[in-house]
């Protein structure tokens, strides 16, 4: 008897309990509502969503909503919180510098630097359609003349082919989403860029010891000499046909190697070690920040160099008679000598 009565007390107990943990739960609930989780669709409750979202930035939204649910609120910003791990960067999980570099690199440097290669393409093509090549006003003597050795031709086509290596891979990398992946479709261009981006990387620095070779073989003979003012004020003659005296390099020549191939030629070397982190003799931390300055700088300065390139490329090959010679034996003829390099020429016959 005593047994039984022990075992119902201890269901009523039991049974009370539960009641009342019940009926605390309830009151609970009715007291605070509780937050439902975001919706499968991707709109989230309006208690998750800022009042005003504008103010997030500036972190006056948070200050009057403090106790605001939304993840955007503290991460969305540029102050490092405290982390536990040595990686500074994990103390910002959103960047907001990144939104700003994403739009520079797809608005103005994508777009503006394709109206730039494309007016420097199309200018060379309506150039060479209207004039065609420019031919040497006197027949070529068969007197030969040399003009460079063969380390210099050595060094020149090993930084040209670098040049258009990095050229067309830079370009897959920047342009390529807009119609090489729609023709080989994500898997397949996702490969080939990957293909690109190592063999643009492993260029490089080759393509920078070429500058630096080059650099030290030719400065002397691209210093500001005489007939230099005369050939820009007459572009060349390109347009009035006019022979214009200049020394072992014109006017266009010496432009094209300081300010093309060594200026912006180094700005993408020293750009390109940060963004493959490899630069020499300095200690930089590669952060996110400094990844995207160098990605900028990279990016505009090699489409300013290509354009300029093209130009150079052009005169140097079909857009004048006999200007590829030097390049490929090393030696002119005298009458191309003597009408483009006149005060080269005339030193030489001293």
């Amino acid at each position: 008897m005593k047994r039984s009565f022990s075992k119902v007390l201890r269901t009523l107990v039991v049974a009370a309990g539960l009641s009342l943990s019940l009926a605390s739960g309830l009151s609970y609930a009715e007291r605070a509502q509780m937050v439902p989780l975001p919706s499968p669709s991707g709109v989230d409750h309006p208690l998750y969503v800022p009042a005003n979202p504008n103010k997030l930035a500036d972190g006056t939204q948070a200050q009057s909503q403090p106790a605001n649910p939304s993840i955007f609120t503290a991460p969305n910003a540029d102050p490092q919180n405290y982390v536990s791990i040595p990686d500074r960067q994990a103390g910002v999980l959103i960047q907001r510098a990144g939104q700003e570099w994403r739009l520079i690199r797809n608005g103005i440097i994508t777009v503006y630097g394709g109206w730039l290669l494309a007016i420097a393409f199309f200018g060379i093509v309506a150039m060479y359609i209207l004039k065609g090549s420019i031919k040497l006003h006197e027949p070529l003597s068969g007197m030969k003349i040399k003009r460079f050795s063969l380390f210099d031709r050595f060094v020149h086509w090993t930084m040209a082919a670098s040049f258009l290596a990095l050229t067309f891979t830079g370009l897959m990398i920047l342009y390529g989403k807009y119609f090489a992946m729609p023709v080989m479709g994500g898997v397949a261009y996702g490969a080939f860029l990957d293909v690109c981006k190592n063999i643009h990387n492993f260029t490089g620095p080759l393509f920078t010891l070429c500058i630096v070779i080059f650099f030290l073989l030719f400065a002397h003979k691209n210093l500001p000499g005489k007939g230099d003012m005369a050939w820009f004020l007459s572009f060349g003659g390109i347009f009035s046909g006019k022979h214009v005296p200049a020394g072992f390099f014109n006017g266009g020549e010496k432009v094209w190697f300081w300010f093309g191939m060594t200026f912006l030629g180094l700005v993408i070397s020293a750009s390109g070690f940060v963004l493959d982190m490899i630069v020499p003799f300095m200690q930089i931390e590669y952060l996110r920040g400094t990844m995207q300055i160098a990605n900028i700088i990279h990016s505009s300065a090699a489409i300013l160099m290509t354009a300029m390139a093209m130009g150079h490329i052009y005169i140097g090959t079909i857009g004048m008679q006999g200007s590829i010679d030097g390049m490929k034996t090393g030696y002119v003829d005298a009458t191309w000598a003597k009408e483009h390099h006149e005060l080269w020429y005339d030193k030489l016959n001293k």
